[in-house]
C-alpha cells in the first residue's frame, strides 16, 4: 500500500540545536512506520541561535528535504548588537538589564516584523509551494511554530487551495507567551498579532498544542485544537542505560540545569535557598555541585558566580544533544523552569519528557497549578514549585540530599510510556488518517 505523504513547514532542522528542532524531527523518524511518508520544507540559509551537528544522525535516510532562500533581519541585527542574537531564540534582557539598545531592537522586533522577524520568508514560500503542490501529491501540510510566521505560510495556501488540509502546531502560544508583552507593542501592532493568530486558528483544519493547557485557550479562541506533548525517544534511553552511572564527580550530589536559561525563566528562589544552605550546612556544603549544561545567561550566570556559590559551579557550556543526554543521566536532581505568570502554566517544556526518561527526580519552577506539576504528580518524578516556596524548596532539596547520603535511590518513574516519541507518533498518525479520511 502506497504511503501517503505530509509536507511538514519547519524553520528549524538539523543541524540547528536546542529543543525546537526536536519534535518533528522525531515525528518524521517514526511516521514511515504508521504510513506516512514525511517530505520537510524549511529554509537554504537559516539564522540558527544554537547549531547541533549530532541532531543530523536522526534524519530518516532518504527524506524529502526542499529549501529555499529565506532573509533574515537578525543577521544584520547581530552585527549592531550581540544580544540580537537572544531576540531570535525568544530571549530578553529585562527590567535594569535592559540597555537603550535592547530596548530599540524589542521594539523594533514587536512593531516591525509581525509575527517574527522570519515574516520576509512567508510570500515567497506561498508562491514556491503552490507550484511544488500542483506537481505532487501532498496529503496533509503541517506548519510548526514558532516562529509563527510559518503559520501563515499555511494561512496563504490554504487561501489558494480550499480542499488542502492543514495542521497548525503550535509548540509554544503566541499571543499568550509570557514574552509577548515585553514586546512593547503599539495598541495597532497588538490589533494585527490577535487578528492573525485568530485567522490561523479559524482556518487551519486542526490546531496541534503540546499541553492540556493551551490545547484548552486555543479552543476557546476558535480553535479545533488537540495536544499532543513532546516526549523522550526511546533510542535516546537505550544510549542512556549503555552511559549508565556516575562521571569523576560521583562523590558529589550534583543538581543539573541541561538546556537555555533566560532571565524570564530565572529560579531566583532556588539559589536563594542553595546559598543558605551552603552557608549554613556544612556537610552539604562539601558535598553540594551545581552543573549547567547549555546556554545560561550571562547577567544569570555572573550573579551566581559572585556569590558564594561560585565554588559549586559547573559551567560545561552548550553541549550536542547525545552528552546532554548523558549528562541528564549523571545528575542527582535535575532542574527544570517555566516563567512565572498563570498564562505559561500550559508549557510543559520538551526536556521534561528526556528528564523522565533518566529516572531521576525533578525539581521544577513556574506558576501554580501548571500542567508540568500534573506530569510529576502522576508519574512521582518529583516536585513542582511556585517561585515563592522558599521554605518548601528547601525541605525538598535536603530530603533529596539526604537520599543521596543515605545511598536511596528513587523509583524508576512510572506511568511516561504514554510519553515516548513511537507511541506519540502512533497518535499523530491517527489524527493524519482521520483528517484526510
Amino acid at each position: 500500500m502506497q504511503q501517503k505523504k505530509v509536507l511538514i513547514i519547519t524553520y528549524y532542522w538539523p543541524p540547528a540545536g536546542g529543543p525546537g528542532v526536536q519534535r518533528w524531527l522525531k515525528f518524521a523518524k517514526y511516521l514511515p512506520e504508521f504510513g506516512w511518508e514525511p517530505v520537510i520544507y524549511t529554509p537554504e540559509n537559516p539564522s540558527y541561535p544554537l547549531v547541533d551537528e549530532s541532531l543530523i544522525n536522526d534524519v530518516p535516510p532518504g527524506i524529502e528535504t526542499i529549501r529555499t532562500k529565506i532573509w533574515e533581519p537578525y543577521q544584520l541585527a547581530e552585527k549592531l548588537n550581540k544580544n540580537n542574537k537572544k531576540f531570535k531564540a525568544g530571549q530578553f534582557d529585562v527590567g535594569k538589564n535592559q540597555s537603550w539598545k535592547s530596548r530599540l531592537s524589542i521594539w523594533v522586533r514587536g512593531n516591525f516584523f509581525i509575527p517574527d522577524a522570519r515574516v520576509f520568508w512567508v510570500n515567497p514560500s506561498v508562491k514556491f509551494l503552490e507550484r511544488y503542490l500542483k506537481e505532487h501529491q501532498i496529503d496533509v501540510v503541517v506548519t510548526s511554530g514558532p516562529p509563527h510566521s510559518l503559520h501563515l505560510i499555511g494561512l496563504g495556501l490554504k487561501k489558494k487551495f480550499e480542499s488542502l488540509k492543514w495542521i497548525a502546531d503550535f509548540r509554544d502560544p503566541w499571543t499568550e507567551i509570557s514574552y509577548y508583552k515585553h514586546l512593547k507593542l503599539t495598541s495597532r501592532s497588538d490589533m494585527k498579532h490577535r487578528r492573525l493568530e485568530r485567522e490561523v486558528f479559524a482556518k487551519a483544519d486542526l490546531t496541534l498544542a503540546t499541553s492540556y493547557s493551551d490545547a484548552e485557550n486555543f479552543r476557546k479562541k476558535g480553535a479545533h485544537a488537540l495536544c499532543i506533548t513532546n516526549g523522550f525517544d526511546e533510542s535516546d534511553a537505550e544510549r542512556r542505560e549503555k552511559n549508565a552511572g556516575k562521571t569523576a564527580s560521583e562523590d558529589k550530589f550534583t543538581l543539573s540545569y541541561i538546556g537555555v536559561l533566560e532571565q524570564l525563566r530565572n529560579p531566583e528562589v532556588l539559589w536563594k535557598v542553595l546559598m543558605e544552605l551552603v552557608a549554613t550546612q556544612p556537610d552539604f556544603t562539601r558535598n553540594f555541585q551545581l552543573k549547567f549544561a547549555g546556554k545560561i545567561d550571562d547577567r544569570i550566570l555572573d550573579a551566581l558566580l559572585s556569590s558564594n556559590l561560585k565554588n559549586h559551579i559547573t559551567n560545561l557550556g552548550y553541549l550536542s544533544h547525545d552528552k546532554a543526554v548523558e549528562e541528564m543521566n549523571h545528575a542527582d536532581l535535575l532542574l527544570i523552569t517555566n516563567f512565572p505568570d498563570p498564562p505559561s502554566k500550559g508549557i510543559i517544556p520538551g526536556k521534561i519528557f528526556e528528564y523522565l526518561a533518566t529516572g531521576k527526580q525533578i525539581i521544577s519552577f513556574g506558576p501554580e497549578d501548571a500542567d508540568v506539576a500534573k506530569i510529576l504528580d502522576e508519574s512521582q518524578s518529583g516536585k513542582h514549585f511556585s517561585y515563592n516556596s522558599t521554605e518548601s524548596v528547601k525541605s525538598f532539596i535536603l530530603d533529596q540530599y539526604n537520599n543521596w547520603k543515605n545511598g536511596i535511590v528513587p523509583e524508576k518513574n512510572r506511568n511516561i510510556s504514554q510519553f515516548s516519541r513511537k507511541h506519540l507518533t502512533g497518535t499523530l498518525a491517527e489524527v493524519l488518517n482521520q483528517i484526510v479520511h
